[in-house]
């Protein structure tokens, strides 16, 4: 076990609302793993406590530093990529480039322009010709070609249209991701990071309310269609959720043998997001 990130009892409140509610987990490197909860859950306070941008309640220690007290030699292997990236209007992208490569010693302008190579962007042009999506493949740009063992990633690929997503996903996996690093991603579009995740954590009301590897999550979770005949045997075995598809019954369970569960109807393999939804199910009540 080699955890980059380990919180124990991490709790943070903004005056009666408590955004993270003694909250422990671990996230070992090498690893994807999808941080997933609905707005107000507590992710973007996870983040910044990760970051070192709030302070928290609890121990917490990223790549082996405390982030409240350490944060500068934090940032030397951790990198951020946020939901709005903001850069100056008036900055060209060359400028950009060149202002990354004095300050950060693992960035790589080879990298760098080998990701803006499949965009549209050329040196002399200036942030305030670009836009939002042209904005944000020049942040991702910039943040993925620094050598960082921890990439922190919240809605990376918001406001771009679903090919570059797609493209961003396969340069992700192709050109950044190794066994050395780390990945932390959140995002709303479950469905586009569901098949590069190796670990997947749900968060509501501040509490981590599941945890586990992908292969984890397979085989304690499966999903059975039931016609109307055999929906009452269904229920009886508690399932986690109950949805109506063309006349019939989609019952999601936790840990019921499959064998039991196959004599009541076909048997199917829960996407993240039915699994979220039934997890989720009563938070917006």
């Amino acid at each position: 076990m080699n955890a980059i990130v380990q919180a124990r009892h991490l709790s943070k409140s903004y005056g009666n609302t408590k955004a993270l509610d003694d909250v422990s987990f671990d996230i070992e490197a090498g690893r994807i793993v999808g941080l997933v909860g609905p707005n107000g859950a507590g992710k973007t306070t996870a983040l910044k406590a990760i970051l070192g941008l709030a302070d928290f309640d609890g121990e917490l220690t990223v790549n082996g530093v405390d982030p409240r007290r350490e944060r500068t030699r934090l940032m030397q292997d951790v990198c951020f990529i946020a939901d709005v990236a903001v850069l100056p209007r008036w900055l060209r992208v060359g400028e950009a480039i060149d202002f990354v490569a004095a300050v950060h010693p693992r960035f790589s302008r080879d990298k760098c322009n080998g990701f803006l190579a499949h965009t549209k962007l050329a040196p002399r042009m200036r942030v305030r010709e670009l836009s939002k999506g042209m904005i944000v493949q020049l942040h991702l740009a910039l943040v993925m070609a620094i050598d960082a063992r921890l990439l922190v990633l919240d809605e990376p690929t918001l406001g771009l249209d679903i090919l570059y997503r797609k493209a961003f996903y396969e340069s992700l996996l192709g050109d950044y991701f190794d066994a050395d690093k780390t990945i932390l991603v959140t995002t709303h579009q479950i469905e586009e990071v569901e098949h590069i995740l190796t670990d997947l954590m749900f968060i509501r009301s501040g509490r981590i309310v599941l945890a586990a590897t992908m292969e984890q999550v397979a085989e304690r979770y499966v999903e059975v269609m039931v016609n109307p005949d055999r929906a009452d045997a269904a229920r009886a075995l508690a399932p986690l959720n109950e949805r109506q598809v063309f006349g019939k019954s989609i019952f999601l369970f936790d840990g019921v043998d499959r064998t039991r569960l196959a004599e009541l109807g076909e048997l199917h393999k829960p996407s993240v997001a039915d699994l979220f939804v039934a997890t989720m199910k009563g938070t917006y009540a």
